[in-house]
């Protein structure tokens, strides 16, 4: 059977555009839809105009810190507005570069939203078009909890577009999303509560990383409300009034709210079930939060639907960018260029942009004892302040630590928080992903005077 096309994408964000292009290269004939701009998650309301916000929120603590170099530094005001739409410029400006881009790949772009009629058709706002394969990469949204007066918050998706600075902003989420725009609101002189479910912010990761980055943030002036949930909000002149539940219940005022308790995988409106694609339910724990479907896939990311495949946040196996291209990448490959491969999900690095900083590879502590058992594992760890702030009097600290099978040597994972910790661990990641021992670590010669030197010189 002839089709319009070998492959068509639904979704250009990070792993539609890598597999397109990728698929392109090979000679396939490509073509993908957006119904927003193009970049996904990442370009449009994620990762980069995150990362310039954190940028941003360093200022102040940069200007503090010249002082204790003889540095004259005078009164320093943010100008929002101009803040904002300078970030939003940059972002439209990637999107137009990434449109470029599928063009000089020969991938056809299709502005709109796209849907499945069968196995090999989809339809975009009313025009349907074939293709031999299909891949869906439309990756996640924010979603809220079930509660009262929930429509007075504002997401991830919106904080990039708010027409003040919010003089006192509350965040519900212990997750990266949450604590990073503590941190980033914080650092932009706004006051910054942040209630959580539990004792401690950032579940799943090291429990050192947990501690560390939640004394650091509290040190920075964020009020961590600890083992709380919102039962309410509701708009009062003040602002946004939150009534709590748990250990704390003083009701509390706002003018923004930011909920960042999860995100869903992007499934619906696909036509999943006019072409028999299985989903898998997951959930996020506790009363009133959600009950998430994403795509269940194979390893070589292949859905129940044999010529239909899916890669990224829609699939919610590791939700990272870099893991959405080498998904797509993979697919791309093994479909279309003879190299048939399997993406690996193990031992993949991510960073928290918080302040302080975090960044990881590999198994925690908990993860290593619980595999290994207590015998079976060497923590090496310090605990310092940077040469920088020993002229600054900041009371910043930087942690490292390795974890070791005591059996073989082999570094099974490694953690940080403090400054450039996401830069430092990504040479690190190399190491554990080839399978470095300790000894290979201690073999190697620190830069001096480096804060990175540290994890070839613990003992």
């Amino acid at each position: 059977m002839t089709y319009d096309y070998d492959l068509f994408v639904i979704g250009a964000g990070s792993g539609g555009l890598a597999a397109s292009k990728r698929a392109a290269s090979y000679g396939a004939k490509v073509a993908i839809a957006e119904n927003d701009l193009v970049g996904g998650t990442c370009v449009i309301r994620g990762c980069v105009p995150k990362k310039l916000m954190v940028y941003a929120s360093h200022f102040p603590a940069l200007f503090h810190d010249a002082a204790g170099y003889g540095w004259k530094v005078g009164e320093a005001q943010l100008d929002w507005e101009r803040f904002i739409t300078t970030i939003d410029k940059e972002v439209r400006r990637l999107s137009q570069l990434h449109i470029n881009f599928l063009d000089k790949a020969g991938v056809q772009l299709l502005q709109g939203r796209a849907s499945l009629i069968d196995p090999h058709t989809v339809e975009v706002d009313g025009r349907k078009v074939t293709a031999d394969k299909i891949l869906i990469a439309v990756g996640g949204r924010p979603i809220k909890p079930d509660v009262s007066g929930m429509e007075h918050a504002i997401t991830s998706n919106e904080i990039f577009h708010l027409k003040e600075q919010p003089k006192h902003i509350v965040i519900i989420g212990s997750g990266y999303i949450g604590s990073e725009f503590a941190s980033i609101m914080r650092g932009l002189g706004s006051q910054v509560t942040q209630i959580i479910r539990k004792d401690l912010i950032l579940r799943g990761f090291d429990q050192d990383i947990q501690l560390e980055i939640q004394e650091g943030m509290i040190n920075h002036g964020i009020k961590i409300i600890k083992n709380t949930v919102v039962k309410a909000v509701e708009q009062v002149p003040e602002g946004l009034k939150l009534t709590l539940s748990g250990e704390h219940t003083e009701p509390l005022t706002a003018d923004v709210f930011l909920v960042a308790t999860g995100r869903s995988p992007n499934v619906e409106g696909l036509g999943l079930e006019n072409v028999g694609v299985d989903i898998v339910a997951t959930s996020d724990e506790g009363p009133a939060y959600n009950t998430m479907n994403a795509i269940a896939v194979n390893e070589y990311s292949q859905t129940s639907q044999q010529n239909i495949f899916a890669v990224g946040d829609v699939t919610d196996r590791i939700n990272l960018t870099p893991v959405a291209i080498g998904e797509g990448r993979a697919f791309a490959d093994s479909e279309y260029g003879g190299n048939r491969r399997v993406f690996s999900h193990e031992d993949v690095a991510t960073a928290v942009f918080t302040t302080p900083e975090a960044a990881t590879v590999g198994m925690t502590e908990a993860d290593a004892r619980s595999k290994f058992g207590d015998d079976g594992v060497k923590i090496y760890r310090t605990r310092f302040r940077p040469l920088f702030h020993s002229l600054t009097g900041s009371s910043e600290k930087t942690m490292m630590k390795l974890i070791v099978d005591a059996n073989t040597d082999k570094v099974l994972g490694a953690h940080m928080v403090g400054e450039s910790a996401g830069e430092i661990i990504q040479g690190v990641a190399i190491a554990v992903k080839m399978g470095a021992t300790k000894k290979d670590f201690d073999a190697t010669v620190g830069i001096h005077p480096t804060s990175a030197e540290e994890f070839v010189t613990m003992r």
